[in-house]
């Protein structure tokens, strides 16, 4: 019995879908995205978040930790989010380090100049 081109191609089809379906779920562990966010962590604190931004920054070592645990068991999506979620915290302590260090140079520069007034206005007396 010949098969029809219908037939055929409703069999390559499932062959198809069944093949993308597995694919997803043998994604490679997400040793990219972990160091990403282990890069992320290093560049936080590089930039005084341990001061600044603690909280933040004990959130994304936080979810680093539980990411590399992650990726050990095998749970490579949970590591992939996990991951994730530490990059951006890392990131926020990073934003929110450099706002902080800016905002305090903005203060001595403003006093800077309040000392320079000063010293302008006793001097034309």
């Amino acid at each position: 019995m010949s098969r029809s081109f219908a037939q055929i191609r409703f069999a390559l089809m499932g062959t198809v879908l069944a093949c993308g379906i597995s694919a997803c779920a043998t994604l490679p562990p997400p040793t990219v995205e972990l160091n990403d966010a282990q890069q992320a962590v290093v560049r936080a604190s590089g930039a005084d978040a341990d001061q600044y931004a603690s909280g933040e920054l004990a959130a994304a070592r936080e979810a680093l930790a539980r990411a590399q645990a992650a990726i050990s068991e095998g749970r490579n999506d949970d590591a992939r989010n996990l991951a994730a979620a530490a990059h951006a915290d890392a990131d926020l302590a990073h934003a929110l380090s450099r706002e902080a260090l800016a905002t305090a140079e903005l203060a001595q520069r403003r006093a800077e100049v309040e000392q320079l007034q000063q010293r302008l206005r006793e001097t034309t007396r």
